[in-house]
């Protein structure tokens, strides 16, 4: 029970930071750079969603049915759902710098770790060729992060 809770957490940090930094104006980039890597992010989220189909769309991060994916943009990162919502969100924040940017910003990446370490955890206990998946796969950013 507690996992589904801070799962929901979570969510709801991530959530919070983009209707905060939609509100203040600092969600979207403002230059060119910027704007490409919003535009990346975009596009990583729709091949991500696409790759793991209908399956993707939940509140809780509790495995579902079907094993563990790892084709796609899985192949090279473990989270491409949430490297995508940290790179939109990171573009816009360092375009839009300020306090209340900064803090909406560090509440999405304290969601998307919460997300993720629920996720891996009950992930790895349902579906033990994960950990082998996890071990030569980076969790956010191809073989760095």
């Amino acid at each position: 029970m507690l996992h589904k809770l801070v799962s929901i957490f979570g969510f709801l940090l991530m959530v919070a930071s983009m209707v905060l930094l939609f509100r203040d104006r600092s969600l979207f980039g403002n230059n060119v750079l910027a704007i490409v890597v919003q535009a990346l992010a975009a596009g990583l989220m729709i091949w991500a969603r696409t790759t793991f189909g209908r399956r993707s769309y939940r509140l809780v991060g509790n495995p579902t049915e079907g094993g563990v994916v790892t084709t796609g943009p899985y192949r090279y990162i473990r989270h491409p759902i949430y490297a995508s919502i940290l790179y939109f969100i990171c573009a816009g924040v360092l375009c839009h710098l300020s306090a209340g940017s900064l803090a909406a910003g560090a509440a999405a990446v304290i969601g998307v770790a919460l997300r993720i370490f629920v996720e891996e955890r009950l992930v790895a206990e349902r579906y033990p060729e994960y950990r082998e998946y996890a071990a030569r796969t980076k969790r956010l950013i191809p073989y760095l992060l």
